[in-house]
């Protein structure tokens, strides 16, 4: 049984589509990933799930069965807008929030003393929400969708306001949750941040769904043409024929090989060219491409050939 299922979902705002006969599938505990450009729907297909907004046509199943409010009990939303009381303590603002899932008083105090000693931030317990960073209100609102231990955990850009030290923190603790049975979708911008942590993924473009399965389903139809390299000396073998493209970091070169009809090219042929040229290489590593290139390549292979398509900033 699919955690979530949505079949030929369509949304428009007036003249605007936001989401155009989208379908796909969430398996039990797994990590999925909902990614697009901004103004692809991505938004508007979460507010539908959860039932903020209704679609125009076809059909949303949470837990296997059509949507019913009751069943939001079992699931923790992360607005991409941060949705908390300015004025009202840490601790204070925890409870209550629990206390809005069904949790008592009790129950949401222990639980939310233990969150905020997970995610370091305890010495923030008796501070208002408008004397904390960015960063720590974003903390405080991701424990609160946790708070009732929800089945399926919904996150737009939840990393959004954090520091690479905090934003690590909060992957970490949903892997955690996954290997618990907890079952994740989120949406973001950071495609190296899916592409280490989610079994599946859905790319929406336009408000269509342009790109969709498994992590290995997705790198298998793509050849391993990229070449990392960290060189110094002559950098004159990047004339060479076999390379379509590349980038120079100040030693710190990525490189993508011509390849024709999907084959892998020959990157040895490379590597000898430049041992030739007296290069001296400390790393030489083909890769396949990564979740943001094939990103950027689909992304821009559909607007070539859809280029008016109409979409709504959601």
């Amino acid at each position: 049984m699919a955690i979530v299922e949505l079949q030929n979902v369509c949304k428009a705002y007036g003249a605007k589509i936001a989401v155009d006969n989208l379908s796909f599938r969430i398996e039990p505990g797994t990590m999925f990933g909902l990614l697009g450009p901004n103004g692809s729907g991505k938004t508007s297909t979460i507010r539908m799930m959860i039932g903020i907004t209704v679609p125009d046509s076809g059909t949303i199943q949470l837990f296997g069965k059509p949507f019913d409010r009751n069943v939001l009990k079992r699931v923790g939303y992360l607005p991409e807008e941060r949705g908390l009381y300015k004025k009202m303590k840490v601790m204070d603002q925890l409870v209550f929030l629990g206390q809005l899932h069904g949790l008592d008083a009790i129950t949401a105090s222990k639980r939310a003393h233990a969150w905020c000693e997970r995610l370091q931030i305890t010495e923030a317990i008796h501070k208002k929400t408008e004397d904390l960073s960015k960063g720590m209100q974003q903390k405080i609102q991701f424990i609160s969708t946790l708070l009732h231990e929800p089945d399926l955990i919904i996150m737009d850009e939840p990393f959004s306001g954090l520091d690479p030290v905090n934003a690590t923190l909060l992957i970490d603790t949903l892997v955690d949750l996954r290997k618990s049975g907890k079952t994740i979708l989120f949406s973001t911008h950071r495609m190296d941040q899916v592409e280490k942590m989610c079994d599946q993924i859905a790319l929406i473009h336009q408000s269509k769904l342009v790109l969709a399965g498994s992590m290995r389903e997705i790198k298998s139809q793509y050849p391993r043409n990229r070449v990392q390299m960290n060189v110094t000396g002559d950098m004159s073998f990047l004339q060479h024929p076999s390379i379509e493209s590349y980038k120079d970091y100040s030693g710190h070169v990525e490189i993508k090989l011509r390849s024709e009809h999907g084959v892998e090219p020959d990157a040895q042929a490379l590597l000898a060219d430049a041992i030739a040229h007296g290069s001296h290489i400390s790393r030489f590593e083909v890769t396949e491409p990564t979740l943001e290139e094939i990103f950027i390549e689909t992304v821009g292979t559909v607007s070539e050939t859809n280029p008016t398509g109409g979409s709504l900033d959601a």
